[in-house]
């Protein structure tokens, strides 16, 4: 059976996004090294899995990027959660619109290699909601914006996890792999 993981950059006051969805905090942080090690994981994906928010942000950049993460973005198939995108450009795209914890479930049944979530905040919190997490990838950048949105600030139990491993870098990063305990 294969695992969804999540990924995602986190501030150090455990935000992914300013208040108003910003972003630009994240790639000051993002050298050489970091590309390297955030491309060999993209590579294990057999599905990049995103909502249509983060769909439309990443199939307006990664189809004519030359950057190191391109290759993978582009050449992975791609599965968008969305209920009102209709039609996919973006190579390798398809769309789903039936109940999340569903259709993620059906997705891990098929054969294949893991299945990687980007997120967008509120995909990612529905993702958390259900429960449907095997694994975070979670990089905490040296920075702490005082505000912003969160990924687990709307759980019903408290979570607990165990780490797999982690992997520091000279831009102050730290990501961790982490599964549920």
């Amino acid at each position: 059976m294969r695992k969804l993981i999540l990924q995602m950059q986190y501030s150090l006051d455990g935000f992914v996004s300013g208040p108003n969805g910003e972003l630009d905090w994240i790639f000051p942080d993002l050298d050489a090294e970091y590309a390297a090690w955030g491309v060999e994981r993209l590579w294990r994906a057999g599905a990049h899995l995103m909502g249509g928010v983060t769909y439309r942000d990443m199939a307006a950049h990664w189809p004519s990027s030359t950057e190191p993460y391109a290759a993978p973005m582009n050449q992975i198939p791609k599965i968008v959660f969305s209920g009102s995108l209709k039609n996919a450009d973006w190579r390798d795209t398809r769309i789903v619109s039936g109940d999340l914890a569903k259709e993620i479930a059906r997705l891990k049944q098929e054969p294949g290699r893991d299945l990687l979530a980007h997120g967008g905040v509120r995909f990612a919190q529905s993702l958390v909601r259900t429960r449907s997490i095997d694994e975070y990838w979670l990089v905490i950048h040296p920075i702490a914006l005082g505000r912003g949105m969160r990924i687990f600030s709307d759980l019903a139990a408290p979570m607990r996890f165990k780490l797999v491993s982690q992997a520091k870098f000279k831009t102050g990063l730290i990501a961790m792999e982490m599964q549920p305990a």
